[in-house]
C-alpha cells in the first residue's frame, strides 16, 4: 500500500507502508511516515495499491487516523471500503482532510469517456492509465481498461465510459495517458470529454486526434493533451451572453488580440487564399477568425511582409497553440509562412508560434515556443 498526501504548496512523491509502530492492536496498523515540510496544509490523501502483483489480492480500509506528531492536530475518518473496488477495478481510494475552521473539498464521481476507432479490439493487448489534472491537483494513474460502462460501438467510431471517484478538481487543465503494451498495436485516440456525473455540464473536452504506435520498439509511451475547450450548459451561456451585454461585464470577458503574421522573404512564399485562424487557450479556445483585413496592407500575405490583425473574443487564458490554414483559392494560393506573433491585451504577453514551412489547404496546428511580457516585446 502506498499513500500520496497533497498540501497547499504541492504533492509528495509516493509514500510506502514500510516504517511499521510496534505493538499493534488487533486489525490496526500504525506507522510513522515523513513528509517533506513544504506541503502547506495538507488537504487530501490518496491511498491504493501499487501493485496487485504480490500476496495480497485484496485490502480492507475500515478506518484512517493521521496525526501531526508535532503540533498533535489529528484527522480521522471511517472508510470501510475494500481495494480495488470492483473486480478488475479501481485501486485507489481518495479523501479530503478536514481541519478545524478550515473548508474541506468534497468527493466527486467523474466521467471519463473516450473517443476512438480501435481501443476495445486491443484492449486485452494494453495497459493504459489516465491522470486528469486540474487547479487542486490530479487523480493519479487511473486505468482505463479495466471496468468499462456505456460501450458504444460504431463503424468508424467507438467510445466507452471509465468511472473516477477523487477529490473535486477544480477547473480542469490537462490529462495525461500511459500506455504499455509487449505486443506491436497501434491505437488510434480522437478525444476524451470529462465531466462531473452528477451535472450535465459543463464538458471538458480534450482533442487529441493521432494515433499512438506501441509495442516491442517503445512499450510504453506517455502523452501529455492539454485541455481544448469547455462545453458549458444554457445556464452558462446565458450568463456568459448578458455579461457580454453590459459595459463592466464586457471589459472583464473580452480581451483583444493582436496578431502578427509574418510571410518568409523566399520565392513563391506569399499566397492570394483567405486565411484563417483559431486561437487555443487554457481556460477556452476562440471561434474561426478570417484574416482579411490587414493594418499595414491591402493585399496581405506578401512576401517578405508582416501584416498586422485585431481580434476581439473571450478571455482565453494563456495561449498554448493555434489552428492557421488557408481555404488554396486565388491565383497564388501556396505560402510559407515563417511565424505567427500574439498579442494578449488583458494578460500583458506576447506569445510566439514559429512555422518555417509551406501552409497548403491543410490545417496547421502550432504550439507555442515562448511567451513573455508585453513590455519586453521587440
Amino acid at each position: 500500500m502506498v499513500m500520496f498526501f497533497y498540501g497547499s504548496k504541492g504533492k509528495s512523491n509516493p509514500v510506502s507502508m514500510e516504517n511499521r509502530v510496534d505493538h499493534q492492536t488487533k486489525n490496526q496498523r500504525t506507522y510513522d511516515i515523513h513528509l517533506p515540510s513544504d506541503l502547506g496544509m495538507l488537504f487530501k490523501v490518496r491511498l491504493g495499491l501499487q501493485s496487485l502483483e504480490n500476496s495480497i489480492s485484496q485490502l480492507s480500509v475500515h478506518h484512517f487516523k493521521i496525526q501531526n506528531t508535532s503540533t498533535l492536530d489529528t484527522f480521522s475518518l471511517t472508510i470501510n471500503k475494500t481495494l480495488p473496488l470492483s473486480l478488475n477495478g479501481d485501486r485507489w481510494i481518495e479523501f479530503p482532510i478536514h481541519w478545524p475552521l478550515k473548508k474541506a473539498l468534497s468527493v466527486v464521481t467523474y466521467h471519463l469517456t473516450v473517443f476512438s476507432t480501435n481501443i476495445l479490439s486491443e484492449r486485452n493487448l494494453v495497459h493504459m492509465t489516465a491522470c486528469i489534472y486540474g487547479t487542486y491537483g490530479d487523480t493519479g494513474d487511473r486505468s482505463l481498461l479495466q471496468s468499462l460502462q456505456n460501450v458504444q460501438h460504431g463503424e468508424e467510431n467507438e467510445s466507452f465510459l471509465v468511472i473516477v471517484d477523487a477529490v473535486e478538481l477544480g477547473e480542469l487543465d490537462k490529462i495525461v495517458l500511459l500506455i504499455s503494451s509487449k505486443t506491436d498495436c497501434k491505437l488510434n485516440i480522437k478525444k476524451l470529454h470529462v465531466k462531473e456525473a452528477a451535472k450535465e455540464h459543463p464538458i471538458y473536452v480534450f482533442e487529441m486526434n493521432r494515433e499512438l504506435s506501441v509495442g516491442a520498439n517503445e512499450p510504453e509511451i506517455q502523452r501529455d493533451i492539454p485541455r481544448s475547450f469547455v462545453i458549458r450548459g444554457d445556464k452558462q451561456k446565458d450568463d456568459l451572453d448578458s455579461n457580454l451585454t453590459k459595459g463592466g461585464s464586457q471589459a472583464r470577458n473580452v480581451t483583444e488580440y493582436t496578431i502578427k503574421v509574418y510571410t518568409g522573404d523566399k520565392r513563391g512564399a506569399g499566397t492570394d487564399a483567405n486565411v484563417h485562424i483559431v486561437l487555443f487557450g487554457n481556460e477556452d479556445k476562440s471561434e474561426v477568425f478570417q484574416l482579411s483585413q490587414s493594418l499595414e496592407h491591402q493585399n496581405p500575405f506578401e512576401r517578405g511582409k508582416v501584416d498586422t490583425f485585431k481580434i476581439k473574443t473571450k478571455k482565453l487564458g494563456s495561449l498554448y497553440s493555434i489552428e492557421i490554414g488557408h481555404d488554396g483559392k486565388g491565383f497564388a494560393s501556396g505560402w510559407f509562412l515563417e511565424k505567427v506573433e500574439i498579442t494578449d491585451a488583458s494578460r500583458n504577453s506576447v506569445y510566439c508560434f514559429y512555422c518555417n514551412r509551406s501552409v497548403d489547404q491543410s490545417i496547421f496546428t502550432l504550439y507555442t515556443q515562448f511567451s513573455f511580457p508585453q513590455e519586453l516585446a521587440v
